[in-house]
């Protein structure tokens, strides 16, 4: 399977250590697996350029476009954050702001058939606010079926994790690789995305505010 990854954060703590348990559960070659971080990209400054024209202008597409087209080709998209103040961290957020143009009200690529998972950890109190951020990013992009993986360590540090805490996050990463290793490739949208494309075809179909989306849908979903 092809697996696209997204790390909100670069230093290698706990959150990036629970994505790296799943990889290593997940029926994925190497060569299939690219791995992104967002740190260092240029923040989105709401130009609306993506939107109204085209995406190409962005004044940060060169460092968008390899992870935009990593997530379009992926079978399974992974975001991996920790908890910022209940929140994924703003890099992460601003990438996801790029990404704007690619909601369903506005320009989708077709991802229904494709998996997203949540990842986030937290010492304490947090980690299921953050991933179910990023599972609306996932479900307005049109990502068919979404998995969360909260994980809260109560510890300082991934060594000092308990061995029962550590035991149960284990069990809990091998039930969903199973889970993706048998659905990727083939997966069903859920009833949330089904609903929602289909009433962004007909608003898009019947009142489209912006004429190039209005054709673009045409085009990509009700002409075929």
């Amino acid at each position: 399977m092809k697996v696209a990854v997204v790390y909100g954060q670069k230093h290698q703590g706990n959150t990036y250590k629970v994505a790296q348990l799943l990889l290593s559960r997940l029926d994925c070659r190497k060569e299939d697996l690219k791995e992104f971080w967002v740190n260092g990209m240029g923040q989105c400054v709401g130009c609306y350029q993506c939107i109204l024209h085209d995406e190409k202008l962005c004044p940060h597409r060169n460092q968008t476009e390899p992870i935009i087209t990593a997530i379009q080709e992926a079978e399974v998209v992974i975001f991996a954050s920790p908890n910022y103040c209940f929140g994924m961290t703003g890099q992460m957020k601003s990438f996801c702001d790029h990404m704007a143009y690619r909601w369903m009200v506005h320009r989708p690529y077709d991802m229904r058939d494709k998996i997203g998972i949540a990842i986030s950890s937290t010492a304490g109190a947090g980690a299921p606010t953050v991933a179910k951020e990023i599972r609306k990013q996932f479900s307005w992009w049109s990502i068919g079926r979404t998995y969360l993986l909260p994980f809260t360590v109560w510890a300082g540090s991934w060594d000092e994790i308990e061995a029962k805490r550590m035991r149960k996050l284990e069990k809990r990463v091998s039930a969903l690789a199973r889970k993706v290793n048998r659905t990727a490739g083939h997966s069903k949208p859920c009833l949330k995305t089904r609903f929602l494309f289909s009433l962004m075809k007909r608003m898009h179909l019947k009142a489209s505010w912006n004429e190039m989306e209005r054709k673009y849908w045409e085009e990509q979903f009700i002409r075929k």
